[in-house]
Order: structure tokens, then sequence, then C-alpha cells
């Protein structure tokens, strides 16, 4: 996943830039855009790290990790059939 976490370093740095010239400009669309840009690359990097955290409890523990998956899966099951009623 690194090379997630390097897109969201690089599209953080680009909505940094592109909010910094929307503020010198004073355009707001420009600046709401790279705000967007700056959530979007820390949101990437987020990601990253936890699909770093998953891989290493699957290789560390990977009948706990099974264990809550069919438990996650059972309540999503159980929360989509209730609301199908």
């Amino acid at each position: 996943m690194e090379t997630t976490k390097t897109e969201g370093v690089m599209h953080e740095a680009v909505g940094r830039a592109t909010e910094a010239a929307g503020d010198m400009l004073g355009d707001a669309g420009t600046t709401l855009r790279g705000n967007a840009k700056v959530l979007c690359g820390k949101s990437m990097q987020m990601v990253g790290d936890a699909a770093d955290v998953a891989r290493d409890a699957l290789a560390d523990k990977p009948l706990a990790v099974l264990g809550a998956a069919l438990g996650v899966g059972f309540v999503i099951g159980a929360l989509w059939a209730g609301n199908r009623h």
C-alpha cells in the first residue's frame, strides 16, 4: 500500500498548493478544490495505513481476523435483513 500512501501525500501537497493559490487570488472555488484535494490525500494515506494494519493482523492472528470478519458480516447481514421488511 505504499503507492496509496505516496499518492495521498502527492494529492495533499497539490491540494495545499491549490488552496494557497486560491487564497492569493481570492478565488473561493479554487480554495475549496484545494481543501478537497487535501482531504482526499489524507484519506488515501489513512486507507494505506489501515491496509497495513489489516495485513499485519492477518499475518499475526489469522483465525482472530477471520472470526472478526465473520462477526462483522453477520451483523451487516442482520441489519440488512431487518431493513428489508
